[in-house]
């Protein structure tokens, strides 16, 4: 998985006076736990865009003051207005820990059922996944080559090496939606080998 870079500086006004105060100078308020003691920081509001505002997963290499610590992020609090963001939870990762987090998924191949009129959505963006550091893909690839009209892909499906989906097995990923052309098109189909049919006989 790709690693991306991100510095913070420590800070010691904590409760909600401080947060605002954090945030009129453009920086986020945010937190490290796990595997080890919280860590209290801010990072630079506009330097959060590459890590948020992308469908792109990663491990994030934070250099708070100095001090190198890997992370994932675990929660992020949005303004219910502005949808600004009010702070970060980020989890501290070990190469020998297990770490959960989502991973975009990719569709690959031309369908059968978009070749028959049907229409694809992409219903699961993102997979919960639980695996160690180094087994983690940038993305879980799905071959769709196969996968035709009215059909769907689950997540009881899927089966990526080392990696545990904590999704639930029942949750559709993708389909081939049958459209209007598509039922227009099988319709005729069928009349048309009917009345195949009908002359044979």
């Amino acid at each position: 998985m790709k690693n991306i870079e991100l510095k913070g500086a420590l800070r010691s006004e904590l409760g909600k006076k401080g947060a605002k105060d954090i945030r009129r100078n453009a920086l986020t308020p945010c937190n490290l736990y796990g595997n080890g003691g919280n860590i209290n920081f801010t990072v630079v509001e506009k330097e959060l865009k590459d890590i948020l505002y992308t469908p792109n997963a990663y491990i994030i290499d934070l250099n708070i003051d100095g001090k190198s610590e890997k992370a994932v992020i675990r929660e992020i609090q949005f303004h219910p207005v502005s949808d600004k963001v009010l702070h970060i939870d980020f989890y501290r990762v070990t190469e020998d820990k297990q770490v959960v987090i989502e991973i975009p998924v990719k569709l690959n191949g031309s369908s059968e059922g978009v070749k028959q009129g049907g229409k694809l959505t992409l219903t699961t963006r993102k997979i919960k996944v639980s695996a160690f550091v180094k087994d983690l893909p940038d993305t879980l690839d799905i071959d769709i080559t196969n996968l035709g009209l009215g059909k769907t892909v689950m997540v009881g499906e899927l089966d990526y090496p080392n990696l545990t989906l904590l999704n639930p097995k029942s949750t559709v990923v993708c389909a081939v939606k049958m459209t209007r052309a598509a039922r227009g098109a099988a319709a005729a189909a069928a009349l048309a080998a009917q009345q195949a049919g009908k002359k044979k006989k």
